[in-house]
């Protein structure tokens, strides 16, 4: 569901024994794999879990997804005028948990940028840098400012063209709401993930922590950088966002996929993933685009402004370099062990 040309890399460290008594769930959901790894309460029917969870799946994609004409979020989008129009007020909450990293971002992050995907090429995979002046029509196309949100859960386009897109917000949605679903059968101890982004709570049966492995961020190259282990087992979500796989290079220049809402243009910054715990998945979906979009020097800044614990990690020539946020080296609970 996140495509918005923003990677999660990242794979499960040791998640389970042979011998704990671990029940695992996996599939395919939004375009990418999923997977659930949970000690069942006694007497949790894993078939009832399992067909509750595709429920959930099915709901979210129903409302939410931007690849079918029958959804709510599609159908908004295909209205084309200025009148108020009555919506779930599941969107209306990401659309206002969006305006807020937006905001916080300077512009940088924005639910309408599609529009500048598509102009550049990314759509289709064609890349085609555009005119200055198709760049500056599209533009004045796009924007969170021209879209209003109205009591009684109704939204207002301020253009009638304006679309909205929740792929850079709905996949830490939906991991947030899987591990609701996972609690309301009573499981304390688990790890929900879906293409890479998590959320973890408790711990395995032998009582050790959940760990997680992330990927070196380089192009060509699939090995690990840094291990992450949730010690104290409180409910903690990982969003890991990069530009390395997904680029064009084009007349000895590299084009990045992540597209500055503000310039209509790919990031130039040398940063190359982005990587943040945050107990709320949805929030740390968002802040992960928007960090990655504004690089290492602009981005740390925000995340210390709004008390966010990332690592950001530059590629300074064949060299990766690491950078902190105040939260990230202040963070309880969670630990980097040696590899």
């Amino acid at each position: 569901m996140y495509r918005l040309f923003l990677l999660t890399f990242l794979c499960i460290l040791s998640a389970c024994d042979k011998r704990d008594p671990l029940t695992k769930l996996e599939g395919f959901v939004q375009g990418t794999t999923y997977h659930l790894t949970y000690v069942a309460p006694e007497g949790i029917d894993t078939a009832e879990v399992q067909r509750a969870i595709n429920e959930e799946f099915a709901r979210i994609d129903l409302a939410l997804s931007n690849y079918r004409d029958d959804s709510a979020i599609e159908k908004f989008n295909a209205q084309k005028h200025t009148d108020p129009v009555t919506v779930d007020e599941e969107l209306v909450k990401l659309v206002e948990i969006a305006r807020e990293v937006n905001k916080a971002s300077a512009g940088c992050y924005d639910l309408t940028i599609k529009p500048l995907f598509d102009l550049w090429g990314f759509k289709a995979d064609v890349f085609t840098p555009p005119s200055d002046e198709a760049l500056a029509q599209t533009l004045a196309s796009v924007g969170m400012d021209k879209l209003e949100i109205l009591p009684g859960n109704r939204l207002r386009k301020l253009l009638p063209e304006l679309r909205i897109d929740v792929s850079s917000i709905g996949q830490g949605y939906t991991v947030a709401r899987v591990a609701d679903v996972l609690e309301s059968f009573g499981v304390e101890n688990y790890l929900a993930e879906i293409g890479g982004e998590l959320k973890v709570r408790g711990k395995k049966p032998d009582g050790k922590p959940w760990r997680i492995a992330l990927e070196k961020p380089l192009p060509n190259e699939r090995s690990l950088h840094k291990i992450i282990s949730f010690d104290d087992g409180k409910p903690m979500a990982l969003m890991a966002s990069g530009t390395y796989r997904h680029f064009f290079d084009q007349d000895g220049k590299r084009y990045s996929h992540i597209l500055d809402a503000r310039s209509g243009k790919p990031v130039e910054h040398d940063t190359v993933s982005v990587t943040i715990l945050h107990p709320d998945p949805t929030l740390a979906d968002a802040w992960s685009t928007a960090l990655l979009c504004m690089g290492t020097e602009e981005g740390l800044a925000a995340a210390n402004a709004a008390s966010l614990a990332v690592l950001f990690i530059e590629q300074k020539n064949d060299e990766l370099v690491e950078h902190y946020s105040r939260a990230w080296r202040d963070i309880q609970g969670v630990s980097f062990p040696e590899k």
